[in-house]
C-alpha cells in the first residue's frame, strides 16, 4: 500500500525552508498565544510572535547556544504552553543543537522521575527554560545530584547577543534535528532521532494530504512536547509559512468551548486533535455556548494519536452542524513519532469512511466487511441506526474508522511472523518505510535495528515495524490496536481497547478504562474503570460494576473477567494522555488503587493478594 511517487521538493533543510518564509512573509504570518489573564471574571490575552521577529530571536539565542559549544548536542527544553518554546526550539535548529522537547515537570515523583530518565539517556548538560522556572529547575537540578553536571540557561534574559552574528551552520537532510521522546505507554520513553531530511519529508506529506499553504489558518491546543503538538502546530506552519493560534491543554480543558471560539474568531481553517478531545467538547459544551460560533472556515478536522470512535465523529459533526461544521471537514489520521508524525489521512474532503466488520473474525485477523462504506452523506439522521448516543454494537459487529491512505509512504500490512505481507482483509503488523520514517533511537543500536531495520521475506526493506496491528480494506487502512495489549483467550485476538469501548457504554457513569490480561496458568482478563459517583444515579457500585462485567462478558466470550471500579485518576496514563495499561496493571496487582467497587474472580483476587503481600 503506497502513495504516489510524486518527488519532495530539492530541499537540503529545514532552516533553509523557515529562512524563506521568513523573508517573504516577514510578520505578516506567525504564531499566536491564549493565555488566560488572572484576576476576577474571565478574559484572555493574545500575544502575538511574526516570523520575523521570531528568527531575530532564534539567531540571537543560537550565538549563545554556539558560545556555549552546543552544536550537535542535546539540550533539554523545558518550557511552559507559549512563545518562548518557539524560540527555543528554533534557536537550537539555527545552532545545530540538538532540540529535546519534553513536559515541564509537576511536583511529583512520577514526572520528576522521567525528566530524569531523559537527562540521563540523552546526556544531557544544558537544561533551556523561561524565566519565570529558571529558579525551580535549578533548585530541582540540585536536589537530584545534577547540579554539578547539568546548567539551567533563562533564554528570556537578555544579554545584547545581536542576531546579526549569527551564520548559518552546515546542514544536510542527514543532520539531527530533534529528539522526540515517546511517551512510554508501553515502556521506557526513548528517543526518536529526527533529521532535517525526516522534517521536510512529512512536511511535504502533511501539505499534499491538506493542501496548505500561506493562506491556511490551523487553530489548536495540543501540548508542544507531543509529536501531534510539535509538528502539526510548531514545526508545519513554519514549513508552509502560515499562521497558528493556539492555547495551553489546561486552558482548553478548563473551558472547551474557547476552541471553537478561536477557530471563529481567526476564521481557523485546520485543527487538531486525538480523539478525547473532541469527546470532551461533547460532554462539556453547552447549548447556549454554541451562539454566536461560527466554524464555516474549518476545512479540515484532524483526529488522531489515539483510536478514532465513530461515534464521537457522528454526534459532534450533528452538535456542531448549526455552527457550519460540515461532516466532510474530519480527517482521520495515523502517525507516530517514529515517522516524524504523518502515516496515512483521510484525503481533503472525503471526510471520514466508518464501516462495520464481522468482530469474531476479526479475532482471527480476518477483516469481513458487513456493509458499504459510510461516508458523511450517507449517514442516518438523529434516531437512524446511526443517530445520537448509539453505543458500540456488541452483537458481532464492530464498527472502525479507517485511518485514511498514504501520500507517498509505502505502508505494509506484515504477518510478524513470517514477516510475509499480507492481502486486503487480513490482519497483520503495519510496516512503514520512505523520507518520513526517522533514524532511529538515540544511543540505542539494538532497539534501532529491530524496530526500524524489519524486511519481509523477500528482503525488501528496510522498514519501520510501527508495533500496530491493522488491515487494509479497499485502500484504507484500518488501525486496531497494540501487539503489545493484544489479549489471547481460547486462541482468539481481542484488543484491550475494544474490550474498554464497550465497558465504557455500559452506562452514563462508566470513565476511563484499561482492560489487560493477568495470567495465574488460566486467562483472564482485568478491567480498572474510572466512575462518576454523582452519574451513577443511585446505582450501587457493586451492582455498576457486576453490570459493566456483564455486558463485556457476554460482548466477547470471556470465561473469566473481573471488575474495579475507582475514582477519577486511577487509570495511568502519559503526560500526553495515552493510556499506560502496563503500568495501571501493575499498580492494580500490588494494591494501589483503591477501588470503589469490584467483581473479581477468585483466582484474581488471590493472586492481587499475593502481590500486595510480596510488595
Amino acid at each position: 500500500m503506497s502513495g504516489s511517487d510524486a518527488r519532495i521538493p530539492n530541499q537540503k533543510d529545514f532552516v533553509s525552508v523557515v529562512r524563506e518564509n521568513v523573508a517573504t512573509h516577514g510578520d505578516d504570518r506567525g504564531f499566536t498565544f491564549v493565555r488566560e489573564e488572572r484576576g476576577p471574571g474571565r478574559a484572555y490575552r493574545e500575544d502575538v510572535l511574526g516570523f520575523a521577529e521570531l528568527d531575530a530571536r532564534a539567531r540571537a539565542l543560537a550565538c549563545r547556544l554556539e558560545a556555549l559549544g552546543l552544536r550537535d548536542k542535546a539540550v533539554l527544553l523545558l518550557y511552559p504552553e507559549g512563545l518562548a518554546f518557539l524560540v527555543a526550539f528554533l534557536g537550537c535548529l539555527y545552532a545545530r543543537a540538538v532540540a529535546v522537547p519534553a513536559p515541564l515537570p509537576a511536583l511529583d515523583a512520577e514526572r520528576f522521575g522521567r525528566t530524569r530518565r531523559i537527562v540521563d539517556d540523552a546526556d544531557i548538560r544544558w537544561v533551556l527554560t523561561e524565566s519565570a522556572h529558571t529558579a525551580t529547575i535549578g533548585k530541582w537540578l540540585a536536589e537530584a545530584g545534577l547540579g554539578g553536571r547539568v546548567r539551567c540557561l533563562d533564554t528570556e534574559a537578555p544579554d545584547g547577543t545581536d542576531p546579526d552574528a549569527w551564520t548559518m551552520p552546515e546542514l544536510g537532510p542527514g543532520t539531527l534535528a530533534f529528539l522526540q521522546y515517546t511517551s512510554g505507554s508501553t515502556g521506557e520513553p526513548k528517543g526518536v532521532m529526527v533529521s532535517h531530511g525526516n522534517l521536510l519529508g512529512n512536511g511535504e506529506e502533511i501539505k499534499r494530504r491538506i493542501e496548505g499553504g500561506p493562506d491556511t489558518v490551523g487553530v489548536g491546543w495540543v501540548p508542544h512536547y507531543h509529536d501531534m503538538g510539535l509538528v502539526g502546530q510548531v514545526l508545519e506552519p513554519l514549513y508552509l509559512g502560515c499562521a497558528y493560534v493556539s492555547t495551553s491543554p489546561i486552558t482548553f480543558i478548563k473551558r472547551p468551548v474557547l476552541w471553537l471560539e478561536l477557530i471563529t474568531r481567526h476564521r481557523g481553517t485546520i485543527t487538531l486533535s486525538p480523539n478525547f478531545g473532541y469527546d470532551l467538547l461533547l460532554k462539556r459544551v453547552k447549548d447556549d455556548q454554541l451562539e454566536g460560533l461560527d466554524l464555516s472556515s474549518l476545512r479540515i478536522a484532524k483526529n488522531g494519536a489515539e483510536p478514532v470512535r465513530a461515534a464521537t465523529l457522528e454526534r459532534l459533526a450533528e452538535r456542531l452542524a448549526p455552527v457550519g461544521f460540515r461532516p466532510e471537514a474530519w480527517m482521520p489520521c495515523y502517525g507516530m513519532a517514529e515517522t516524524t508524525l504523518l502515516v496515512t489521512a483521510a484525503p481533503l474532503g472525503t471526510g471520514p469512511v466508518i464501516r462495520d466488520f464481522d468482530a469474531e473474525a476479526l479475532t482471527r485477523d480476518e477483516a469481513i466487511a458487513l456493509d458499504e462504506p459510510v461516508a458523511p452523506e450517507d449517514e442516518p439522521g438523529p434516531g437512524g441506526a446511526r443517530g445520537e448516543g448509539a453505543a458500540p454494537d456488541t452483537s458481532g459487529v464492530r464498527r472502525l474508522v479507517s485511518s485514511g491512505r498514504p501520500v507517498t509512504l509505502d505502508v505494509r500490512v506484515v504477518d510478524p511472523k513470517t514477516r510475509e505481507p499480507v492481502p486486503d482483509g487480513r490482519a497483520g503488523e503495519i510496516w512503514v518505510r520512505g523520507g518520513s520514517v526517522a533514524r532511529g533511537y538515540w544511543k540505542r543500536p539494538a532497539d534501532t535495528a529491530a524496530t526500524f531495520g524489519a524486511f519481509t521475506a523477500d528482503g525488501t526493506g528496510p522498514y519501520l515495524r510501527t508495533g500496530d496491528l491493522g488491515f487494509t480494506d479497499g485502500g484504507e487502512l484500518y488501525v486496531t490496536g497494540r501487539i503489545k495489549d493484544l489479549i489471547i483467550v481460547n486462541g482468539r485476538n481481542i484488543h484491550a481497547q475494544d474490550v474498554e469501548e464497550v465497558a465504557r457504554a455500559a452506562h452514563p457513569a462508566a470513565g476511563v478504562t484499561a482492560a489487560f490480561p493477568v495470567d495465574d496458568g488460566t486467562e483472564h482478563v482485568v478491567l480498572v474503570q474510572e466512575v462518576s459517583t454523582r452519574l451513577a444515579a443511585g446505582t450501587p457500585l457493586p451492582d455498576l460494576a457486576a453490570m459493566v462485567k456483564g455486558e463485556v462478558a457476554r460482548a466477547f466470550e470471556l470465561p473469566a473477567l473481573s471488575v474495579v471500579l475507582c475514582g477519577r485518576g486511577s487509570v495511568r496514563r502519559t503526560t500526553s494522555g495515552k493510556m499506560q495499561r502496563r503500568l495501571t496493571r501493575r499498580d492494580f496487582l500490588e494494591g494501589r488503587i483503591a477501588g470503589l467497587a469490584a467483581d473479581l474472580e477468585p483466582a484474581i483476587a488471590a493472586l492481587r493478594a499475593a502481590d500486595r503481600n510480596r510488595s
